[in-house]
């Protein structure tokens, strides 16, 4: 039996008791329906190979081959992960097109006596509906850009709006990048898993009321935004924070403490400033992150980097700050205080 959604909502909230993707790994790990955990049919090594025989000797062969190979590997799920389900279970299973990788296992796990169904048109049903909802219409909410230079916190101010009642996107999260050229996180996701986050964020969120997001550039360190939210973006009111770069050096330095501890790691990233800021330049920055100065460094970088940078942005853009919130610490509490005076900023324009 197919399951077919008439939306993404429908999809993601089916109420199948688990979501079963068969496709190889490196499939998975590109992108995947959230929710979904990897009981592969084929490996990535085994697809190839039938893939390969397919094109290369005989379809029949190939079918053949990967009919055993399912079976062996169907055998391996159903001893392990799935041994413990009782009969009532009621599995959907999908694979690239809905075809021959997710009905094997379905077919296997209904003879068992489990309720199993498969996604009709597999992920790609599901992925039309990402591309569907972000760029073949426009955005349903109405954004409000948090905007500040860089170390003005903004991130961290987005992350404490939703416990006092305000909604926010945060797209550098979902992006794993801090958004500058000392940004990257532990890894990017790839496009389609940043859109596959994003659409889920969204449906999360309720169109009626504003969504605060923070001022980017259409990129995210390799992640491109989806052209109807930056125009979105590019139209919202400008909510900007103000904060000394004494008070901005100290929090970058506590913020980026996880790049500070591999001054190697540091430095590197520091190299990439070269053809933007010259040689000379560049090696002092290397080292006074060589001698453990990361405050100092962070003063220059905000005054030399990022502040320039930022203006030359803004004036290309023409960008119009709507108000500005000026902040003289961002220690805990004064994190604290400023988040919430954009809370009541926020709910003072929707009022």
């Amino acid at each position: 039996m197919a399951f077919a959604p008439t939306d993404l909502p429908a999809l993601l909230n089916a109420g199948f008791d688990t979501l079963i993707d068969v496709r190889s790994p490196a499939e998975f790990a590109e992108d995947h329906i959230p929710g979904a955990i990897n009981l592969p049919v084929l490996s990535d090594e085994e697809r190839a190979r039938v893939g390969t025989i397919y094109v290369q000797d005989s379809p029949f062969r190939a079918r053949k081959l990967g009919a055993a190979l399912v079976a062996r590997n169907a055998a391996k799920h159903i001893e392990g992960p799935l041994a413990e389900f009782e009969g009532g279970w009621r599995p959907l299973v999908y694979c690239w097109r809905g075809g021959q990788r997710s009905g094997s296992l379905a077919t296997i796990l209904r003879q068992i006596g489990w309720r199993a169904e498969t996604l009709e048109g597999g992920y790609q049903t599901y992925r039309r509906m990402v591309v569907a909802r972000l760029y073949e219409s426009s955005l349903p909410h109405e954004l409000i850009l948090l905007d500040g230079n860089t170390g003005t916190a903004k991130t961290d101010i987005l992350n404490m709006l939703p416990a006092l009642g305000v909604q926010s996107l945060d797209l550098e999260g979902l992006a794993g990048h801090r958004g500058s050229a000392l940004g990257a996180l532990s890894g990017q996701p790839s496009q389609k898993a940043f859109e596959t986050a994003l659409t889920k964020a969204l449906i999360t969120l309720d169109p009626a009321r504003p969504v605060v997001v923070e001022a980017e550039s259409s990129k995210i360190g390799r992640i491109n935004l989806p052209p109807a939210l930056f125009e979105a973006m590019q139209k919202a009111p400008r909510l900007e924070l103000s904060v000394p770069v004494a008070a901005r050096a100290d929090y970058l330095t506590e913020a980026y403490c996880d790049i500070t501890e591999e001054p190697s790691a540091l430095v590197a990233r520091l190299e990439k400033l070269v053809r933007l800021q010259g040689r000379e330049r560049v090696e002092g920055w290397v080292r006074l992150a060589e001698a453990g100065a990361f405050r100092e460094l962070a003063v220059q970088l905000i005054e030399r980097h990022y502040d320039p940078r930022y203006a030359r942005v803004r004036a290309r853009l023409g960008a119009e700050v709507d108000d500005t919130l000026v902040a003289a610490s961002l220690d805990e509490a004064g994190r604290a205080d400023l988040a919430s005076r954009v809370a009541d900023w926020v709910k003072e324009r929707g009022a």
